[in-house]
């Protein structure tokens, strides 16, 4: 059992690593995040929370330092805005990505979408697009959403039991109790 876990985790491993060597193709690197800056303005101006979530997934996914993910960022608005459509982009990243790839572009864009609340129709719809020219199945694109919401929900969950846990702790400590010391 443990070493099935440990098999699994290995090859996780190795498919982020070829992941990353694919998508560190620069003409991927800025469709990829042309991709990202169009879900994030669908509605206009992007929020300052989704230009900071958007700013941490490039730079993570592609190992950048600061000055170069905004540069990426800001090449990719200016692309972005010149683009007709999706196509060109997703033509790029199929012509790049192999279907693990893809699938992670179509994370990160939800990741994107829903870091700042609710997914309205044109958001979904700008990623059923991508989705569909990238070859990612409306399964896959539907479990991907439900992976990032229940994420972002154990995310808020976790911050949720740390903020009780201190809570708690700061009475015990203002009643003059150490928690450590509690007797059972």
């Amino acid at each position: 059992m443990m070493f099935g876990s440990l098999k699994t985790f290995m090859l996780r491993l190795r498919e982020d690593a070829r992941c990353k060597k694919q998508l560190a193709n620069r003409g991927c690197r800025l469709a990829t995040a042309a991709l990202l800056v169009r879900v994030a303005t669908v509605n206009g101006e992007m929020s300052r929370t989704r230009r900071g979530k958007l700013h941490a997934l490039l730079k993570s996914n592609f190992g950048l330092d600061y000055i170069t993910t905004t540069q990426l960022i800001d090449g990719a608005a200016a692309a972005e805005r010149n683009a007709i459509d999706l196509y060109h982009f997703t033509r790029q990243l199929n012509e790049v990505l192999d279907d693990e790839g893809r699938r992670r572009i179509v994370g990160m864009m939800w990741e994107v979408i829903c870091v700042d609340g609710d997914v309205n129709e044109c958001e979904a719809n700008i990623i059923w697009r991508a989705s569909d020219l990238l070859g990612v199945s409306s399964r896959e694109r539907i479990a991907l959403r439900q992976r990032t919401v229940a994420s972002k929900a154990g995310l808020f969950a976790v911050s949720l039991g740390d903020a009780a846990a201190l809570s708690s702790w700061r009475e015990l400590r203002v009643g003059g109790r150490h928690p450590q010391i509690e007797s059972h």
